[in-house]
Formats: structure tokens, sequence, C-alpha cells
């Protein structure tokens, strides 16, 4: 926004009201930055009507979250109400590709004619991207690059785990929270997973936050206190193959006294998944909110493929402990 008002030859700091986030144009015409993260934050944008929504990320953003900002667009007489969305492009059982590309709204009505346009625009297209940035692009694993650089969406490949298994849900009060970690074996190397699960007052269980993040183990500690402290988390669950009582001791490092639970995964990925995955086929794990990147790895991961799914892995961990001996004696 700073970059808008500045190529119109304008001071966005004398227009923005920090407390609210609402840019107030010279004409009162009023811009609000929101979220739809936290119910505070929901509230406050549901309290207002808009004559333009702008719903930026929209992969990250639920159906249900996207058909009520919906009902606050309710512009003046004689202005148009535009919804915009923007997403990279998420799995085909998105909202997004139903309504845009299937015509199909989620619940099998069929969307007006003349409504509802989309637009591929890809980084290609844009003449300010570096050379640089396109090149990274390029480098990207076969699935990102489909999606980041080319802009289609993902399909399911893998044999673990089906789209249609992945559901979404607001979580009640919450009995337990648990952090899972899957530590990368070297610095530089792959995402450390860090997956937020909790289980509900309704025996329900849901993945609640991904903070898996590239980084030195001081930077993912950090994360994982991060999510450790918001969550108000009861436990963190870490695999112990790579690096031992390190684990331990890193996580500790950024905080004292975190409780910190070692595994050692002695059974192959695919027997520790299994169960977690027969869960989510029988509508026992929601999400509290789309999230793409683990909902990819659940979807396309294939044993033997070369990429390690560290967010699935962390996933798996959380839900096992949670699951206890649910899991072990088989519940379905």
């Amino acid at each position: 926004m700073p970059r808008v008002f500045t190529s119109l030859g304008m001071d966005a700091s004398k227009y923005l009201n920090k407390t609210e986030w609402i840019y107030t144009l010279p004409n009162n015409s009023n811009i609000w930055i929101g979220g739809l993260d936290d119910k505070e934050r929901t509230e406050k944008i549901l309290g207002m009507e808009y004559a333009t929504i702008f719903e930026n990320e929209a992969s990250q953003i639920s159906y249900d979250s996207h058909e009520i900002l919906s009902t606050r667009l309710n512009p003046p007489p004689g202005v148009p109400g535009k919804n915009w969305i923007d997403y990279n492009p998420p799995s085909i059982q998105h909202w997004g590709y139903k309504i845009f590309h299937t015509r199909k709204f989620p619940d099998g009505r069929d969307v007006p004619e003349g409504d509802y346009k989309k637009l591929l625009m890809n980084p290609i297209d844009n003449p300010y991207l570096s050379k640089e940035y396109l090149d990274t692009l390029s480098m990207l694993s076969a699935g990102k690059r489909l999606r980041f650089e080319k802009g289609e969406y993902s399909m399911d490949s893998g044999s673990l785990w089906k789209r249609a298994w992945i559901n979404y849900g607001k979580p009640p009060e919450l009995v337990r929270v648990v952090i899972g970690v899957d530590p990368s074996g070297t610095v530089a190397g792959d995402e450390v997973g860090i997956i937020v699960a909790g289980i509900g007052v309704d025996d329900v269980l849901y993945i609640l936050d991904d903070y898996s993040c590239h980084g030195t183990p001081a930077q993912w500690a950090a994360e994982v206190v991060a999510a450790y402290n918001k969550w108000k988390a009861d436990i963190i669950v870490a695999e112990k193959n790579f690096g031992g009582d390190m684990v331990t001791h890193t996580i500790q490092t950024a905080q004292a006294n975190t409780n910190v639970k070692l595994i050692t995964s002695s059974r192959g990925k695919i027997v520790r998944a299994e169960p977690v995955s027969a869960m989510y086929e029988h509508g026992k794990v929601l999400h509290r909110i789309p999230f793409l990147s683990l909902e990819d790895e659940y979807c396309i991961y294939e044993p033997g493929s070369d990429f390690s799914p560290n967010r699935l892995d962390a996933a798996v961990f959380a839900l096992t402990e949670l699951s206890g001996p649910t899991i072990q004696w088989g519940f379905i």
C-alpha cells in the first residue's frame, strides 16, 4: 500500500489509522486491511459493509469464510459491487476451481452465466520480476513448478491420501494440543515440519496450524516455541533420528521447561502414516483452514519418491500422539 500511495504522489502515513488499519482517502472513502485468521479479526470485518472486497491468497480461505465475507458486499447506489479473488492455484478440490472452472458451486448449483470470470497470470507475464526470481521458479520440484510457475492446479498422485478425505471445521474447546516436529537432516536441507494438532471436546482431531520452515536449529526452534505458546500446547513430539537428544536441547534453549517428547521412527514412513490417513478417510480429522502445503504433501507423496514430506511426518507424529491407543488398537 505505501508503494501505491507513492506512485500517486501521496504519503501513505498521512492516511493510515494504525490502530484500526484503515486508510481514509481525501474523498472520504476507506480501505480496510483485515484478516480471517481469528474470531476477533473476523468479527471486525463482518461488522462492516463494502463496495469492493479483495480476497488475497484465497487458497488459504475456506469456502465458508468466502461465503460469509460475500454477505458484506453492499455498495452504495450507482457503485457496482466487485469481489476480487487471487491465489496460486491449489488442488482441484478447492472451491475456486469448482466455481471458476467446473462452473459449479460446492453445493452443486450452477454458476450463473456472466458471473465469476477468471484470468490466468503467470510470473513470466510480470515485467517487474527479476530474471533471478524466474530462474528460481524454474528450478522448483515438478509439482511446485506447475503451481507457482505455470499456474496449474494440483491433482492427486499419491497413494496415501485423497483430496476428498480432507475436510474443514471450526475447532470447539480443545482438550489437548500437540506440536509435531520433523527435523531436517541438514541445516540447509529440507524444511523442518512443524504442525499443530489438537483434540476437541467432540473427540474429533484438528489440524490447527502449520509453522514449517527452512532455517538453522535456532530459527526452527523459535518457530516451535512460538507455536507452543500461541496454542498453549501440552507437549512437543519430535523425531529423534536426527540429532538425538540435541533436538530437546535446541528447543529448550529457545525456551526452558518446554515439554518435549522424543520418538524414534522405527517403522517405515508408510506404516506410520496409514492409520492416520484412515482417520481422515473416516472423518476423524478436520483442518481448521486449508493448509495447502501440508495437503499437497498428503496427496502427492508416493512411497519411494525423492522428496521428504516433513509436514506429513510432523502431522503424523502429532495426530498419533493425540490418538494414543486409538490407533494402536484400530478404532475402525
